[in-house]
């Protein structure tokens, strides 16, 4: 299990994928670690495991089909951005 979830969602296929790697990336450089990616964007979600934290990156669509957040609505919300 994880400790945290972060969800967010990008515009395009493009978006979600630059997203992906980015978080990648800035992580290994300063946490050497590198996340295991699951999905592709085409499919319109990624998600990247970190072992305590779990990145889920949703198009828009998916993310109101699968609406995450309601699943998980008694945790604890630390952040939340718009």
């Amino acid at each position: 299990m994880a400790e945290y979830f972060v969800i967010c969602s990008g515009s395009s296929h493009r978006t979600i994928g630059a997203l992906a790697e980015a978080v990648r990336e800035d992580i290994k450089a300063h946490y050497h670690t590198k996340g295991i990616v699951e999905g592709q964007p085409e499919d319109g979600w990624v998600l990247v495991d970190f072992g305590d934290i779990i990145l889920h990156i949703f198009s828009p669509d998916q993310r109101n089909y699968y609406r995450l957040e309601e699943l998980w609505e008694r945790g604890k919300i630390l952040l939340r951005l718009q």
